[in-house]
């Protein structure tokens, strides 16, 4: 990776360690994110986003290990559908461990999605911690399909803006959300 890339990647990973919050590509469409096991930063995107609290957020994390880390009993058959799967993928898992509880459902289940992007698993690889993934728009307007796209009350709201992709103006789609349950794919967002 180069190291324009990995200095952006580093500042962003200072203002998460402080409890901030960033704006930051995905594998999908570009997020607010924040340590998703810190329970004011997250407070901080709800109230950014005007997000009623009931609504939980996506967490991203860099593998299936950490997958492992953060939920309980957890079906490993998930993982080969995953690898069968093109589009970006979100799973909602019960039994979250370990995470900031109002980054979490009322049930205890999060919604994980393991990034394949390479600058966004570069980010969560050295944060070491799953970070929060929610579209980049105050709730209820339409989410963002570019950076270009981005309300300015949110590019001056979060901490940190990650300059990687800003002028990438080819329009991203958010990721097919699924639930798993016993051994089979429950489709709630295609």
């Amino acid at each position: 990776m180069e190291n324009d890339l990995i200095e952006d990647a580093e500042k962003a990973i200072e203002v998460l360690q402080k409890g901030g919050t960033i704006l930051y590509p995905t594998d999908t469409i570009w997020g607010i994110g924040c340590d998703a096991t810190d329970a004011n930063a997250v407070e901080k995107i709800y109230t950014l986003k005007q997000r009623p609290s009931t609504k939980s957020f996506v967490v991203l994390v860099a593998s299936e290990r950490d997958i492992l880390q953060y939920t309980a009993s957890t079906d490993l058959a998930v993982f080969d559908y995953l690898q069968s799967v093109q589009k970006p993928t979100t799973v909602i898992y019960e039994n979250a461990l370990g995470l900031a509880e109002n980054v979490c459902s009322d049930d205890g289940s999060v919604a994980i999605r393991i990034c394949r992007d390479e600058f966004c698993n570069y980010l969560l690889k050295r944060f070491r911690k799953p970070i929060v993934s929610t579209s980049a728009n105050i709730s209820g307007r339409p989410s963002p399909k570019n950076f270009s796209d981005i309300d300015a009350i949110i590019k001056n709201s979060v901490d940190y803006v990650v300059q990687h992709q800003q002028n990438d103006y080819s329009e991203a789609a958010a990721s097919s959300i699924i639930r798993w349950v016993n051994g089979k794919v429950e489709i709630i967002r295609p």
